[in-house]
């Protein structure tokens, strides 16, 4: 499907990302991560909870300085001394978040649909009297009664709200349900905008975003490389590239710099990047079976949906139990040594014999080696992969 609409990117990683358990970004780290997503062209920074002051609300005032292209925006509670400590931060914008499902408004807050919507209200006016963009944030909607989700959304409209964030609270969505959720939505209050916050309980987020993105919701809520509470969030680099290959929305990132702030984030926040990690994983662009070695090496598109330069990574053939002779001839001629296709074939029993034993994939020198030892150059090719 392919859609031709202004899409707005919402990055949580700094407050919803932060929220993963046993993270914690150092205010400096904090500082370069909005700066890293300001750089790649994000719309929107939720930079953290001003509320929670000490060294929160002094990196929230510090990115709020920077004069930074993106809205910096602040989470609250939907309470006045939040929205006041937002303010006192300087940010543009303000989140307003409380519960809308009934399992929320009886278990947590215990208190009634009448109160969730006062609350909200009250906090909504107050905010657009100060003059800031304002979220206001359901909950869990994708437990809410859809009815009550209407008139939630309608009385933060009339109160001033500039959007709904509907939030995937706990991952429970799949695609389809989405799409029917937020077009009811919109046909229901369509001077409202949507903004898409989906959890990855399922493995689903970046599709369910994806799909509300398809039933008109104007933003999307990511964190880089999915960080988020459980199982995280829509991830960012997914969404980006989701959006501009699957339906046509170049949001016109620079999406050269994915790698690198997927890695500056994975060391800040002490969580691993897996080499399998969509669109940012150092497998991305690895090939190692020989069918798709071969198609690779002939013409890339054969295997890859775009290009590794465009996300901050390099095309790798590697070489192991899978491997074909194309794979191999290739390999050899980075090191300077063109091999026969014979050569090839020759060689092909021993590396998949090592491979197995090993149960890896061979490094270069292993590879020249084995060469050396096979054809009778090891004193030549002592120094390892070098071209000769």
């Amino acid at each position: 499907m392919e859609l031709k609409r202004n899409i707005q990117v919402v990055d949580t990683t700094l407050r919803d990302g932060e929220q993963t358990a046993g993270v914690v970004f150092a205010n400096n780290e904090k500082v370069r991560i909005a700066k890293f997503l300001d750089e790649l062209g994000v719309h929107q920074i939720e930079a953290g909870i001003p509320v929670m002051g000490g060294d929160e609300e002094k990196s929230i005032r510090k990115i709020c300085s920077l004069g930074l292209k993106a809205s910096i925006m602040g989470w609250n509670r939907p309470v006045i001394k939040d929205i006041e400590h937002s303010l006192s931060c300087g940010v543009d914008a303000v989140a307003i978040s409380i519960s809308t499902s009934d399992i929320h408004i009886k278990y947590k807050l215990q208190a009634s649909r009448e109160w969730v919507q006062e609350q909200m209200v009250t906090a909504t006016h107050f905010a657009k009297e100060h003059g800031v963009y304002v979220s206001v944030n359901a909950e869990d909607a994708s437990r809410s009664d859809p009815g009550f989700l209407v008139e939630f959304a309608r009385a933060a409209k009339q109160a001033g709200a500039d959007r709904l964030r509907y939030c995937d609270t706990v991952g429970i969505l799949e695609p389809f349900t989405t799409f029917n959720y937020i077009k009811y939505i919109r046909e229901q209050v369509s001077d409202l905008e949507i903004e898409m916050h989906t959890h990855d309980d399922f493995g689903l987020a970046t599709a369910n975003a994806l799909a509300g993105v398809a039933a008109g919701a104007g933003y999307v809520g990511v964190t880089v490389l999915g960080l988020g509470e459980r199982a995280g969030n829509a991830a960012l680099e997914e969404v980006v590239m989701g959006l501009k290959y699957l339906h046509g929305i170049d949001l016109e990132f620079s999406t050269e710099m994915f790698r690198e702030v997927a890695e500056y984030v994975s060391r800040a926040s002490g969580r691993e990047l897996p080499a399998w990690k969509a669109i940012v994983g150092s497998n991305m662009f690895a090939h190692e079976s020989g069918i798709h070695a071969d198609g690779a090496l002939k013409y890339p598109a054969t295997y890859e949906a775009f290009t590794p330069e465009e996300v901050g990574l390099q095309r790798q053939i590697v070489i192991g139990k899978h491997s074909g002779t194309a794979a191999v001839r290739a390999k050899f001629a980075e090191y300077g040594i063109h091999l026969s296709r014979h050569q090839a074939q020759e060689l092909l029993p021993e590396i998949r014999a090592a491979a197995v034993s090993l149960k890896r994939s061979l490094f270069d020198k292993e590879l020249v080696y084995m060469y050396g030892d096979h054809f009778g150059f090891g004193k030549r090719l002592k120094h390892g992969p070098e071209p000769y």
